[in-house]
């Protein structure tokens, strides 16, 4: 229990005025050794970490508000809040600030202006005793009020003084009388005493004031007296304005009268703040610091009043989502999140999350999609808003919802498609609703988000879908409007100016393809390889390139633009797409038609050459030299195309010297793999010759078997093809060993028993020395089987000539 009375959070007042929440914890007030004072602490309920350690200072004035507030300031500028769950906690709190400070836990404002010491109190009295007693609330003495509170404002102390004369003697509600005796007079006079008086407590900036100003029976007259600026001609109606034309609209019964009190005083100190009160000056700008606050904490209660409602906000979704809810009667139910989603800005971080959670869960996101199809401009408007919040809130909801949606035959009912939708066909003129629902797809799209550890899958999932079932949606304006018709294609001439017909001369769709190209060119740097796959497949790049011609700058700026960011990638892939499709020609062409002209366009283009120069992209330097220097070498204001000429002539003679240090190297290296060459057939031969006279030292006994062996070789040395020879299950596949074996095949030139028993090592017309000067041709094999002789079995003669015959003629040298 005490854990739930004591729970808070804290604010901080920005430099815009705007309530920062800096978290909820747990506040207790302690005696702080290291400061010697009894201080307020607050520790986050999270981690415990200490969120607020602010010492009770005598002089500080604390403020309590709608009996869970207690507001202050601890130095200039710098002011604090702490929002309490439970009153209980609030009270109890606030009786031990007033226990330090020694006041009476029954105020609302713990300064007391008495309290100051006695040489302040005399040094202020002569120049503040009149503020104690206010003049008497007549019509006679408004000009001396009016005077009397506008001298105040400069001085703190004699603000605080008057705003306590004005909460205790009741006044404020006397002066609202008057305000009715005198309209009933037609006093206009004192209608504008009475506007400055008004005026001058508002910028008091004390809330114990403003809960009676802006009660249920005070507010309205209080507008009233706000109509009488004397700068004004005639006195504006602001009272017919609220009471009239401004209609508070129960989509569904509220029942609840206090809430409804809630809503009704926060929309009229709302259009008090906006409408009402002029812009305050520099001197002025925290005069109003407590009624920012006072609206601040209005809108939390009725957003944590309405949320806790779980009867009524069911029965708004049920209306919204059924199809036989009437039209008018569902634009009243949009207006009503969009207002309901405004005010849940003003929750703390966590209370946030539970209310959009609870509106996803009760359907919000199908009930958008219904109602932007709608062909009311307010309903969708209000849609889009509601859409932003949610987008904001968390995108990775919003694609989650998207992606689970059923895929039907038409594209056109997918979320996603149907904002596109919306973004094309935005009829304002200055497309205000498509550059919101551009921001709103940006951030759909963004790479950026899609980094949630726990869904580590969603970036390629999303992007993957997008790509499939969206952008096509998204670019059919783009590809429509510079389609490739020969007739549509055809070029005007007028004078000295080109109007291309393909391009759009109408201001507003050029504004959407100028969209349509930044979300495009997003895509090119932060989707890589979807994008890149999408404009090859669509050949987009010449299409975008095809608005270089249009007579909106801005819009060829947004084609080259998009050219750009595709060539800073430095990808290859790119590059030899643009080489291929010759598509820097309408950009050169755009840059020779704009002649000398010095401006935007010019040097943008002259900046894409410049950052193909300093990078020194290789193939697009070669590309543009070879085909477009002759058109540009006549540009020397800058040096960028002279400067692509050196690179390219650079790299040619680098070429050059690379390719004749190539050659010069090159034939030592042929030379050593020649000698090589021949230095492995010396060495065959050698081995060859040795084995040859080893031999013939085991001469045959039978000059028979000798003949019928020399025959056997000079059949082999005849063939002139491959031989298959096959013994034990194994193949040897053998070549022809040069080209003298080919003109010699008809048989030897020499009959001696040494060049027969040689035969594998010399070709079969001529000798060893000579076949080493031919070319030489290494053997192939896919498989060798030795064959063994054995002494023992000379007398099978049979199976010696088999042996013979199967037998290589020479050692086989390996070749790869």
């Amino acid at each position: 229990m005490s854990d739930t009375r004591r729970r808070v959070k804290v604010y901080t007042l920005n430099e815009d005025r705007q309530w920062d929440d800096r978290g909820t914890g747990h506040v207790s007030s302690t005696y702080v050794e290291r400061l010697r004072e009894i201080c307020l602490l607050v520790r986050a309920e999270s981690d415990g970490s200490l969120l607020l350690e602010s010492k009770i200072s005598p002089n500080t004035a604390y403020q309590k508000q709608q009996d869970t507030l207690i507001v202050w300031s601890e130095a200039e500028n710098y002011d604090l809040a702490l929002s309490f769950q439970e009153k209980a906690g609030c009270d109890e709190i606030w009786e031990k600030i007033c226990q330090v400070q020694g006041k009476d836990p029954a105020v609302e404002i713990t300064q007391d202006p008495i309290d100051e010491s006695e040489e302040e109190r005399v040094d202020e009295l002569p120049e503040t005793s009149h503020l104690v007693e206010l003049p008497p609330c007549e019509l006679a003495r408004l000009e001396e009020i009016a005077d009397l509170v506008t001298s105040v404002l400069s001085s703190p102390i004699r603000r605080e003084k008057l705003a306590l004369a004005l909460m205790s003697e009741g006044y404020i509600k006397k002066l609202l009388q008057l305000f009715r005796t005198c309209e009933d007079l037609e006093d206009l006079e004192g209608l504008h005493h009475l506007y400055e008086i008004v005026r001058g407590v508002l910028f008091l900036n004390k809330a114990a004031l403003f809960e009676v100003m802006f009660s249920d029976d005070c507010i309205m007259d209080v507008v009233g007296c706000l109509e009488y600026d004397p700068a004004l001609v005639q006195p504006k109606r602001h009272r017919e304005f609220l009471t009239k034309t401004a209609k508070f609209k129960e989509v569904v019964p509220i029942t609840d009268s206090e809430l409804r009190q809630k809503i009704h005083q926060t929309y009229r100190v709302q259009y008090i703040q906006d409408i009402i009160l002029p812009t305050p000056s520099v001197f002025e700008e925290n005069f109003l610091s407590t009624l920012t606050s006072f609206i601040f904490f209005n809108k939390v209660e009725i957003v944590s009043m309405l949320q806790e409602n779980e009867k009524l906000l069911t029965e708004v979704f049920a209306q919204l989502t059924d199809e036989a809810t009437e039209d008018n009667k569902r634009r009243e139910l949009v207006n009503f999140f969009k207002e309901f989603c405004a005010f849940s800005q003003t929750l703390q971080p966590q209370n946030r999350d539970a209310f959009f959670k609870t509106l996803a869960n009760l359907g919000i996101l199908p009930a958008l999609e219904i109602v932007m199809a709608m062909d009311d401009l307010q309903v969708r408007a209000a849609a889009t808003d509601i859409l932003s919040y949610l987008v904001e809130f968390s995108p990775s909801m919003v694609r989650e919802f998207v992606m689970q949606e059923p895929q039907q035959a038409d594209d056109d009912v997918l979320l996603i498609n149907v904002v596109i939708k919306q973004m094309i066909c935005d009829s304002d003129p200055e497309l205000g609703g498509a550059v919101q629902l551009m921001g709103l797809l940006r951030t759909l799209i963004d790479p950026e988000n899609m980094l949630a550890p726990t869904n580590k899958t969603e970036k390629t999932e999303f992007l993957s879908f997008f790509y499939k079932y969206c952008m096509h949606v998204l670019t059919a304006p783009l590809l429509a409007n510079t389609a490739e018709d020969s007739d549509e294609r055809a070029e005007i001439q007028e004078g000295s100016t080109k109007i291309n017909r393909v391009c759009p001369d109408n201001f507003q769709t050029a504004q959407l393809l100028a969209l349509i190209l930044e979300l495009l060119t997003f895509c090119v740097e932060h989707h890589t390889y979807h994008m890149k796959n999408y404009i090859m497949n669509t050949d987009l790049l010449r299409r975008v390139l095809v608005l270089m011609n249009s007579k909106h700058t801005f819009l060829a700026l947004c084609a080259l633009r998009f050219m750009r960011r595709i060539i800073g990638l430095k990808d290859e892939y790119y590059n030899r797409y643009i080489i291929k499709g010759n598509l820097f020609e309408p950009v050169i062409n755009a840059l020779l038609d704009n002649g000398t002209r010095y401006n935007l366009l010019n040097s943008a283009i002259i900046e894409l050459f410049e950052f193909i120069k300093v990078e020194d992209v290789k193939s697009l330097i070669a590309h543009i030299v070879d085909h477009f220097y002759k058109a540009l070498e006549s540009i020397e204001y800058v040096q960028t195309f002279k400067g692509l000429k050196g690179r390219y002539e650079q790299e040619k003679d680098r070429q050059t010297q690379r390719f004749r240090r190539y050659r010069r190297e090159a034939r030592p290296v042929e030379d050593d793999e020649e000698m090589w060459l021949n230095e492995d057939e010396e060495d065959d031969d050698e081995a060859a010759e040795e084995k040859s006279r080893s031999d013939e030292e085991p001469f045959p006994e039978s000059y028979e078997k000798f003949m019928e062996a020399k025959k056997v070789k000079e059949s082999e040395d005849k063939e002139n093809h491959p031989k298959w020879t096959s013994a034990s299950g194994s193949f040897k596949f053998t070549f022809s060993h040069s080209a003298g074996a080919a003109n010699g095949a008809n048989g030897p030139s020499s009959a001696n028993s040494k060049a027969a028993t040689s035969a594998s090592a010399t070709s079969p017309n001529g000798s060893s020395a000579k076949a080493a000067a031919l070319p030489a041709t290494p053997v192939v094999k896919t498989a060798m089987v030795g064959l063994v002789d054995y002494p023992d079995d000379e007398d099978e003669d049979e199976e010696e000539d088999e042996e013979e015959e199967q037998s290589p003629r020479k050692r086989p040298r390996l070749g790869s």
